[in-house]
């Protein structure tokens, strides 16, 4: 499989916005499950949000109201809107694509369901 590519990464101040996307494969991109997660510095990956294929959405609590998951399935692109960021926003942020539904959603929780890893992007937020 082709691992997925991200863009759109960079730096900005706090309360600033960004837009990351990320490109799957057509094979890929058929998963039940597609996410984004997030490392920063030192720490464990995380996951921020995740999307099924029926558009059903899930947030970590740290980034809910602020950030908003998406696809178009036309161009198999994965779409990350940040909004209001703030420091501890600032990470390596990944797509992943997961087999597994958990009670019937894409789980935003477990990491180590999800495959298919993209190389990642840096978001870089300033105070």
């Amino acid at each position: 499989q082709v691992q997925p590519v991200e863009s759109g990464g960079g730096s900005v101040q706090a309360g600033g916005s960004l837009t990351l996307y990320c490109i799957v494969s057509g094979d890929t991109f058929s998963a039940p499950c597609m996410a984004w997660f997030r490392q920063a510095t030192g720490k464990r990956r995380d996951g921020v949000a995740s999307i099924d294929k029926k558009d059903v959405t899930d947030y970590a609590e740290s980034v809910h109201g602020r950030f908003s998951i998406s696809k178009d399935n036309a161009e198999n692109t994965l779409y990350l809107q940040m909004n209001s960021l703030k420091p501890e926003d600032t990470a390596i942020y990944y797509c992943a694509t997961s087999q597994v539904r958990v009670s019937g959603r894409c789980s935003v929780e477990l990491t180590r369901l999800y495959e298919n890893w993209s190389r990642g992007t840096q978001v870089t937020v300033s105070s």
